[in-house]
């Protein structure tokens, strides 16, 4: 199954990067800088978008064959500041207030411990540091949108690598103790209409 979503992932995503997300990576990571980890990189969609102020990047990527396409596209990329681990962001291999950014894009909704993850992330940014969060959640309680997301879930997951439908990734950001500085709610264009709400934003750690 992995072998199989990592070759179709590019093609499934390829009409919502050109919608929005290009546009959406682009705009959240300008004012990224300094020590930068990427948690789940995936195929590298976010490459292009790290300016020259990332001093060190790591990207993430637990999934090997995910991680194929990663070293590829990083390797074409002319990045020369960048490195790959395999770590999974429940167990970041990395010490206590390591950086100054961590970047997670379409991400949480598959982690297996969203909570989990989220205080790892907490646990390696700097006092002060930043999480730039793009992520499909679940839709609004007591919608019909978010009754089809509960019932598809469990066929979703298992055909999907994990991923969930459903899952309130504003509130587990917040429960983790971080401090939400921005965030904007918007639909993801061109995507599957149930996987289409979306938040994205930053958050700091105290």
């Amino acid at each position: 199954m992995s072998l199989f979503i990592s070759f179709f992932y590019d093609k499934v995503m390829a009409a919502t990067e050109e919608a929005c997300l290009r546009e959406w990576r682009k705009q959240l990571l300008a004012p990224v800088h300094g020590i930068v980890m990427e948690i789940g990189a995936g195929t590298g969609a976010n490459i292009a978008f790290y300016s020259d102020k990332v001093e060190q990047l790591i990207l993430s990527e637990p999934d090997k064959d995910m991680r194929k396409k990663l070293q590829t596209r990083l390797a074409d990329s002319g990045f020369n500041n960048a490195s790959i681990s395999a770590a999974s962001a429940e167990d970041i291999d990395a010490e206590d207030n390591t950086f100054d950014f961590i970047s997670a894009s379409l991400v949480c909704c598959s982690v297996i411990c969203p909570h989990t993850a989220l205080l790892e992330i907490k646990r390696v940014l700097k006092p002060g540091g930043k999480l730039i969060f793009l992520e499909h959640v679940a839709a609004e309680e007591g919608s019909r949108r978010r009754t089809w997301q509960n019932r598809f879930n469990p066929f979703w997951r298992a055909v999907a690598g994990n991923c969930h439908l459903n899952r309130d990734t504003e509130n587990s950001i917040l429960e983790a103790g971080f401090e939400i500085r921005e965030i904007q709610r918007e639909s993801l264009r061109k995507a599957m209409p149930l996987v289409r709400p979306s938040i994205r934003g930053i958050a700091a750690k105290p």
